[in-house]
């Protein structure tokens, strides 16, 4: 009989582990010194076995429900269609995923670079080795996930940006307007570490896959997604750089985003 409960019991909190698809944490950043909400979406786990993982960068005032909810609404058919685990990081309303030399506590590129792959890595059943481990976001996210992959490109083996905001020099208005100098300080003075361009021939040397992609009608980051297009061709990264019809909006990027995961798949399965 003990025997038998003992069964029963194993064979519940496997169910229970499982059917789990949305799992709501605060995960503990030691650099920040504060925790940071994130929402990890599991196919139907399976004993014994190993996923590949993506690491979802939302936009400028985005959050991690709004991607499951407005942006990417079928991410969690997805994780189960790719067999895919994916990660959401609350990168904060305005932080632009980076390690903000003005605010102790918004230090993102460490945070997602590094501490939170850590914790996926120990707690989730994720495959550890580069090749399956992806990080792609849009607009802010965009930057970010192009910033956080390339710094950290012994971590990540597939980069994806839609509709990323890749140049602060040419942003304009954008640059104050979202936010960008609170975080990173005045333009005139910026830390060439900021900037997209300067990682380029780190991309060149990194052994990573890269997508870009970007709305034709998108009129404050078509330039600048074109512009970068036109430099890693010119430095012979290879990558993949496509544009449809589109602005800056969900529509566009629920569709290119949906476009990027398969493509992620493919990647994770050559």
């Amino acid at each position: 009989m003990k025997k038998l409960i003992n069964i029963v019991v194993v064979l519940t909190v496997f169910a229970e582990l499982s059917a789990q698809k949305i799992i709501h944490q605060e995960i503990f950043s030691p650099k920040m010194n504060k925790k940071i909400k994130t929402i990890i979406i599991t196919p139907n786990l399976q004993p014994n076995t190993t996923y590949p993982s993506v690491y979802i960068l939302h936009g400028f005032s985005g959050n991690p429900e709004r991607i499951i909810k407005e942006d990417i609404p079928d991410l969690v058919h997805k994780a189960q269609e790719y067999k895919t685990i994916y990660i959401l990081p609350d990168g904060n309303y305005s932080s632009w995923y980076v390690d903000s030399p003005i605010i102790k506590d918004s230090q993102y590129q460490t945070f997602i670079g590094k501490e939170l792959v850590e914790f996926i890595d120990k707690n989730y059943p994720v495959k550890t080795e580069k090749k399956f481990r992806g990080i792609l976001g849009w607009s802010m996210g965009g930057y970010g996930a192009t910033n956080i992959g390339v710094t950290y490109n012994k971590t990540f083996g597939i980069v994806g940006s839609s509709c990323g905001a890749l140049d602060f020099k040419s942003f304009g208005e954008g640059y104050q307007k979202y936010m960008v100098n609170k975080v990173v300080g005045p333009l005139e003075s910026i830390h060439p570490n900021f900037l997209t361009d300067n990682k380029i021939k780190l991309m060149s040397e990194a052994n990573q896959q890269y997508i870009f992609d970007c709305g034709t009608d998108d009129i404050q980051m078509i330039n600048m997604n074109r512009n970068f297009h036109k430099k890693l061709t010119e430095a012979k990264v290879q990558h993949l750089y496509t544009e449809s019809l589109g602005g800056h909006v969900p529509e566009y990027w629920s569709r290119s985003l949906s476009e990027q995961l398969a493509l992620f798949d493919r990647f994770f399965k050559l």
